[in-house]
């Protein structure tokens, strides 16, 4: 357990900010199942609104610090792929 007060507010900080990133990713997460519903229906307009709002939320992640950039960049290009295919 913390002693220092220092220490007990950044126990209290990080419990918080594990919350927020939690429910942050969850939210990303539900966006990219979308699209995924989406091409597997063969829905090519669907899937294509679908991926840009996805898209806008996995780069607003990156900025928030939820995801690393390289893992968001891969996720795209993959949807991306899977849409130009249909």
């Amino acid at each position: 357990m913390a002693n220092h007060k220092s220490a007990k507010t950044r126990i209290n900080r990080n419990h918080k900010r594990s919350i927020i990133n939690g429910a942050r990713k969850s939210r990303v997460r539900t966006f990219v199942k979308k699209v995924e519903a989406a091409i597997a229906a063969n829905d090519k307009e669907t899937a294509v609104n679908a991926f840009k709002i996805a898209e806008s939320e996995l780069m607003r992640s990156v900025r928030k610090g939820v995801f690393q950039i390289n893992k968001v960049a891969r996720t795209v290009s993959r949807l991306s792929k899977k849409i130009k295919a249909l």
